[in-house]
């Protein structure tokens, strides 16, 4: 700390270089941040999927309807909790550009099953008395603004009602919440018995199960036991963790994790080259008052630490602030995204690991520098 006076005299003495180095830090946080937030956008609701949830789908493709009867017999399976399934509507709300996820749900085991949103007790009967009532999530009500009450029209692409028409209209009767990072907010489900007596064709059949499994231990094991079940039938089904059914979703468009990573090194790569150019050029132009100061008392050590204090308060601080600015934006990007991205936030994870970033860039682009400083000659420096 008894340094900092001549760690930030140092710095100002080159203002453009060091600003020009500043702000190529702080773009690459910034930049870092938003690909951390595009990252968890596009592989949404890993972080959030239940050790204990597993999903159960045809095993050719998930377009492919199960029976309605397998969620009888997987809840009196051995090692199974519960089980409730989901079915994909794919209608339109005004315009093809309102893009937001709505399914048909059995409410009680569905509610059960997950927790994690949270719905008043009020919202909850209203739902169970509704049979064309529809729970929908915060940000997709404050996205259109919807209220409790409104009567909302739903343009059917798949399914067709027994009259023939495609116009579905649903009662809003609740707005879940939820207090747990990245659950999505955007989806909207109704009810599955009035779907299944309203529809024509495919009736008694769904989309995918999701079973909640007693011991998340065992989830391998009855996974198999669920496809052994039905194997030979016809209808054979895939199970797998919900983790795993997220990021199959997600690897449609590619390995994201490897695709960011990618682009991270290159840039760090960069901004350590820019980083270590500066402390290398700085420490040349200061060789003779470098030997001065050993020359009246401070040791190899200190003036290593001087240095080397100098990268990394350059690149934290810089670090620190894009950090900051990508949070910032992120935040506010997230409502106007919601309909691309249903879960758009930047995670602590990738803050901490930004800040540890900052951190290690100082010290890569600062060693050599400072190691040159450290072992500096008095004599060799004032002949210079």
């Amino acid at each position: 700390m008894k340094y900092l006076s001549l760690i930030f005299t140092n710095l100002g003495r080159k203002k453009i270089r060091t600003s020009l180095t500043f702000m190529s830090v702080l773009v690459a946080f910034i930049l870092f941040g938003l690909l951390g937030a595009v990252q968890t956008a596009l592989s949404q609701g890993v972080d959030v999927a239940g050790a204990d949830r597993l999903v159960v789908r045809h095993k050719v493709s998930i377009i492919q309807m199960l029976p309605y009867s397998y969620g009888n017999r997987m809840a009196q399976m051995d090692g199974i909790d519960l089980a409730t399934h989901f079915v994909w509507f794919g209608g339109i709300y005004q315009d093809p550009k309102n893009f937001f996820p709505q399914m048909p749900v059995d409410p009680i085991p569905f509610l059960d099953m997950y927790p994690e949103y949270e719905l008043s007790q009020d919202h909850r009967d209203a739902w169970l008395n509704t049979r064309t009532g529809a729970i929908v999530g915060r940000k997709l009500a404050d996205r259109f603004g919807w209220k409790i009450g409104d009567r909302i029209p739903i343009q059917a692409t798949i399914w067709t009602k027994k009259d023939g028409g495609r116009t579905w209209e649903f009662d809003i009767v609740g707005i879940y919440d939820s207090k747990k990072k990245g659950v999505d907010l955007t989806q909207f489900f109704f009810r599955y018995d009035y779907f299944d007596e309203t529809r024509r064709g495919a009736e008694g059949q769904v989309g995918w199960y999701v079973v909640r499994v007693k011991n998340p231990d065992q989830a391998a094991d009855v996974a198999k036991n669920i496809d052994d079940m039905f194997a030979n039938s016809p209808y054979e089904t895939k199970a797998e963790t919900e983790g795993a059914f997220v990021q199959a979703f997600a690897k449609q468009i590619g390995n994201i994790t490897s695709i960011i990573i990618a682009i991270m090194s290159a840039v760090f790569f960069t901004i350590l080259l820019v980083a270590a150019n500066t402390m290398g050029q700085s420490v040349r132009e200061r060789i003779v008052e470098l030997g001065v100061l050993k020359a009246i008392g401070f040791t190899d050590r200190s003036v290593w630490a001087m240095v080397l204090g100098e990268a990394i308060m350059l690149t934290a601080t810089a670090g620190l602030i894009g950090l900051g600015l990508s949070w910032l934006a992120v935040s506010g990007m997230s409502d106007s995204l919601s309909g691309v991205f249903p879960v758009f936030y930047l995670p602590v994870k990738t803050v901490l690991i930004g800040i540890a970033l900052t951190v290690a860039v100082g010290l890569v682009a600062g060693s050599i520098p400072s190691f040159q400083a450290g072992q500096l000659r008095i004599a060799d420096a004032l002949r210079r």
